[in-house]
């Protein structure tokens, strides 16, 4: 028996018994298996349900059970680091036929997915407004931000921080008609999360490709209702800046 005959087995209810397991008596270890097999379902399944609280809540907790078994026979754990299972999850909402009509679904799972991933991120020191403050315009112009390594934008057609919201921590939310861009981020203890004003999507996601904040700002201001103002300020209240190359 290899183990990769034992792996798939495992999350696979339709394969038999690998060869060569027995019990303690020597016997074949059918029936020990197969609790094994349901129990390594469960806590995967379980692990899905921390990671993806919302979803489940949206769904039910009995359809996110069945969902869930079905997701994680497809789509096995690969890292022992538990935080890093299911990053396929909002793809597999996409796809799954049953869920076709919450077309909300999958960027609520986006947005879950980066809270996880902005916890889990790298701890780093922001540096405060003075540095920035301190360059002539020239440098400014050619200076590259970094940002926080938790940082993560999730831009949707939907309103999904407000469904998020309503369904997490604030059920009293009103959930407006139109489209959210959200920041998702870790800059000190908490994750932090926010609705962005117009164009700062486009901004933030500049500068983490590490274009220069002249031709950024020079971008973004083509964007109608772009406040270059409150955007940088925004920076420095989120903490999210913690280097300028220039």
């Amino acid at each position: 028996m290899s183990q990769s005959d034992f792996s798939k087995a495992l999350l696979d209810n339709e394969r038999p018994t690998p060869e060569g397991l027995i019990d303690p008596q020597g016997r074949p270890a059918g029936k020990r298996f197969d609790v094994y097999r349901n129990n390594v379902v469960l806590s995967l399944s379980d692990a899905l349900s921390d990671a993806y609280p919302v979803v489940q809540k949206l769904v039910g907790e009995k359809f996110f059970q069945a969902m869930a078994g079905i997701f994680v026979r497809q789509h096995p754990p690969k890292s022992p680091i538990l935080s890093q299972f299911a990053p396929e999850f909002p793809d597999f909402l996409a796809a799954f036929p049953p869920v076709a009509k919450l077309t909300y679904l999958p960027d609520v799972a986006r947005l879950e997915k980066a809270r996880t991933e902005a916890y889990h991120a790298a701890d780093v020191d922001p540096i405060d407004g003075a540095a920035l403050a301190a360059l002539t315009p020239e440098q400014m112009a050619e200076a590259k931000l970094h940002l926080h390594p938790s940082l993560h934008i999730i831009s949707s057609p939907f309103p999904v921080f407000a469904i998020w919201r309503q369904n997490s921590d604030a059920p009293d939310t009103a959930i407006p008609k139109h489209g959210q861009d959200v920041l998702i981020a870790r800059p000190q203890d908490m994750v932090e999360m926010r609705t962005l004003p117009p164009g700062a999507a486009d901004f933030l996601r500049a500068l983490a490709a590490g274009r220069r904040l002249g031709e950024t700002i020079e971008f973004c201001e083509k964007i109608p209702l772009f406040d270059l103002t409150e955007n940088i300020g925004g920076l420095f209240e989120s903490n999210l800046l913690i280097k300028i190359e220039s």
